[in-house]
């Protein structure tokens, strides 16, 4: 059902019963705080590059400078946008319900700079790196003109801590979040377009298992017709309005 704001008693309901809530998040609640979505953010220099040849293990073998400074970029874009009340929402629904976690598609750390503990990041974060050829995490990044940093171990080029085209998602990671879509009694997806796997699946997974899914999207997506609840708007207007009402 598609509701304006239109908070239905039932659901109210659920969502004060409940125990167990897990919640995934896309680039639509990123979008709310001025983060430009993968594609709207190649203007200026970096418009004459395809993002999708770019973020991808056999780029930054080509052309680790290019790759680099792209991500050097990226980062500087996210430095000056911060969480909003969406992410704030959700801070206040994981000190809420006994058993919450959140899911986000997003590598900007935006909820854990609202405050939020309990998160899994599908697709990693950007203000992280890695060694390019064991895969140890450095837990900020080093930033560099030019070339990036390299290992202090082995000498290798170090590389931001996200999932490249190409690449899998961790299997603990993934792992976590499958398993708590099947287990959960409400699943909230905000903000995301429904469309990359494999968090894709996770809402849909969700409804198999009998959980109430609960859509906040602007749009429209793939699982606006098989949600228990479909509510349009943006998630720093819904949120807020859907904590206010369970509380």
């Amino acid at each position: 059902m598609t509701l304006n704001f239109e908070l239905p008693g039932e659901l109210i309901e659920i969502l004060k019963s409940s125990q167990k809530v897990t919640a995934l998040t896309g680039a639509g609640i990123s979008a709310e705080s001025g983060v430009p979505t993968f594609r709207d953010a190649q203007t200026g220099v970096w418009a004459q590059y395809d993002p999708l040849q770019l973020a991808t293990p056999e780029a930054f073998q080509a052309n680790p400078r290019l790759v680099w400074e792209w991500y050097t970029w990226r980062r500087e874009l996210i430095l000056n946008s911060a969480p909003n009340p969406g992410h704030y929402a959700l801070l206040q629904l994981e000190n809420y319900y006994p058993d919450f976690l959140l899911v986000t598609q997003n590598v900007d750390g935006h909820h854990q700079a609202a405050g939020s503990q309990n998160v899994v990041e599908l697709h990693g974060n950007i203000f992280r790196t890695r060694c390019s050829r064991d895969g140890r995490v450095i837990q900020e990044v080093v930033n560099t003109s030019g070339k990036p940093p390299r290992c202090t171990d082995c000498g290798s080029y170090l590389r931001p801590d996200v999932v490249w085209f190409g690449e899998s998602l961790p299997e603990d990671t993934l792992e976590t979040a499958l398993e708590a879509a099947r287990t959960c009694e409400v699943f909230l997806s905000v903000g995301t377009s429904t469309l990359v796997e494999p968090a894709a699946s996770l809402p849909f997974i969700a409804l198999e298992a009998g959980s109430t899914v609960i859509e906040i999207n602007p749009q429209d997506t793939p699982l606006t017709p098989k949600a228990s609840y479909s509510i349009r708007g943006a998630s720093g207007d819904v949120l807020p309005v859907l904590l206010s009402q369970i509380n």
